[in-house]
């Protein structure tokens, strides 16, 4: 089987929590994954940032993103609200999105499926373990699955 070319993707990340998007971007970048990360820090911004809304009008600074990781317990709009508004809209439903949350709930897990979410993902408790993640997500998204340029 031979693997695709690897180019960086844009990756955007929605947590509220500054220590998680900080040890996301270490992560990413101990992991050797390509690519481009921005984070926002709620589902209103999420929403602003894909529809070039707010602050984000300039579609230069808020590229499409090829992913977006998804934290569910976040202030104004939580994950499961700006899911749920993302896959409603025909022009931004085709986005994967994964979501990456602290909540082990079965009722969350299946409701982000039933939502449209790619994959749903418990944060890893300590940095070597998210830094594996990064690269296990980095390697699936960026190597093996073919991503819609829009």
């Amino acid at each position: 089987m031979t693997r695709k070319q690897t180019q960086p993707i844009n990756i955007l990340m929605a947590d509220d929590d500054e220590d998680d998007r900080l040890l996301t971007v270490d992560a990413l970048a101990e992991s050797r994954v390509l690519n481009n990360l921005f984070c926002v820090e709620d589902g209103v911004e999420l929403l602003e940032f894909l529809r070039h809304e707010g602050k984000y009008t300039d579609p230069a600074s808020a590229p499409r993103p090829s992913l977006i990781l998804l934290d569910l317990n976040m202030p104004r709009k939580d994950g499961r609200e700006a899911l749920q508004e993302l896959k409603n809209d025909p022009k931004l439903r085709s986005i994967p999105v994964v979501i990456l949350t602290t909540s082990k709930e079965e009722e969350d897990m299946l409701r982000g499926y039933d939502l449209g979410c790619a994959s749903y993902i418990t944060k890893p408790v300590n940095f070597e373990g998210l830094v594996e993640l990064m690269r296990a997500l980095g390697r699936y998204w960026i190597e093996f699955v073919e991503l819609p340029s829009e």
